[in-house]
């Protein structure tokens, strides 16, 4: 095993720039996701790393060993691709054998390494076949092993799944996860998926527009976004944004004036400026019933729209001009379009961020 650890990686084509002073340590087997919109430079970064495309700018080390300047075969990197990029005339066995025979390995170690990895991946009966025989997810693993055969430094996956359906991704993820942590390997994974990624990291580095925007655990990127652009990018529904002010020391959001509560006065004057955007998360917004006692902040507001998700319903809550996103479990969804609801904020719930989308602390 290994750390990877990146430097300013920059990247530009023309006056395009990809990678903008990219910079990241990946701990010796752990595995970090690289998530972002399409465009952002996941796909630019790891191939940069991969060596099949030269940065700009920037180091790029593998241990303490820098590799800018070797061939991609010379950098002990594996990497899957998004296709799987399996040669069809060939057999599983041989798809899976094909980088130890490029190292000139033995036939017996051969052997020995390419039925041991069919084994772990639960492929053995398919070695005789051809990738157009296999489905999707047998297609997935062979890719795997053919990445993992030759015991590399680094393991890289450039949107693995994104060709399998559903329920198909849900279960790889969780295969992929425990392969990882049972070889121990160095990992580098890219998604635009934050189900994904919060499923499977370690660590994730959430990217926009070439730059990293956050890098942490997914408990951390959920709870402490660092802007608001990590914040809506991450959950699901994506957190609420609404625009706030104080003004003759008055709160305002969704333009109506609010009561501060004595016992929250302070924490909110250390909190804002005069000028602020409050963050809240759909599952944070508590609909309130005419019997409960709550002291948090109050809002009346239409039921304009109704989304049945599996156990849960998100309700669109019409404000002002202004609409709130609210997660409730089906059980209690007693909601038609057009009711008149009450809704609860409470202050330690809510996230503040500056007017211009960075975090407030």
């Amino acid at each position: 095993m290994v750390d990877l650890k990146i430097e300013n990686l920059t990247k530009k084509y023309g006056e395009t720039t990809a990678l903008d002073k990219f910079s990241i340590d990946i701990k010796s087997g752990e595995l970090m996701v690289l998530l972002g919109p399409s465009g952002c430079g996941k796909t630019t970064a790891i191939r940069c790393i991969a060596g099949l495309i030269a940065p700009t700018n920037g180091q790029i080390y593998l241990g303490n060993k820098k590799v800018n300047e070797l061939s991609p075969k010379d950098r002990d990197v594996a990497m899957v691709f998004q296709n799987y990029a399996l040669y069809p005339h060939m057999s599983i066995h041989d798809n899976i054998a094909f980088p130890l025979k490029m190292r000139k390995k033995s036939k017996s170690d051969i052997q020995e390494k390419v039925i041991k990895m069919a084994e772990l991946l639960g492929i053995r009966d398919l070695l005789d076949r051809k990738p157009k025989e296999l489905s999707g997810g047998q297609m997935q693993r062979v890719a795997l092993g053919r990445a993992l055969v030759r015991e590399p430094k680094l393991f890289l996956m450039d949107e693995p799944l994104s060709n399998l359906d559903a329920k198909l991704r849900t279960h790889m993820r969780t295969e992929i996860k425990k392969l990882q942590k049972k070889i121990g390997i160095t990992t580098l994974y890219i998604t635009h998926d934050q189900v994904e990624a919060m499923s499977m990291a370690d660590r994730i580095a959430i990217m926009k527009n070439g730059n990293i925007q956050q890098i942490g655990t997914p408990t951390e990127v959920y709870h402490q976004p660092n802007n608001t652009f990590v914040g809506q990018f991450i959950g699901n529904p994506q957190m609420n944004l609404i625009s706030g002010s104080i003004k003759d020391e008055s709160l305002f959001l969704f333009s109506q004036p609010i009561i501060i509560q004595p016992v929250d006065k302070t924490l909110l004057e250390k909190k804002l400026t005069p000028k602020f955007i409050v963050g809240i998360r759909p599952r944070d917004v508590i609909i309130i019933k005419e019997t409960d006692i709550f002291t948090g902040i109050r809002l009346d507001g239409t039921v304009v729209f109704i989304e049945m998700l599996g156990d849960d319903t998100t309700v669109e809550v019409k404000i002002g001009s202004d609409s709130l996103l609210v997660t409730i479990n089906n059980i209690l969804n007693p909601f038609h379009v057009g009711d008149i609801i009450e809704i609860g904020i409470e202050y330690s719930k809510m996230h503040f961020f500056d007017d211009e989308g960075t975090r407030i602390d």
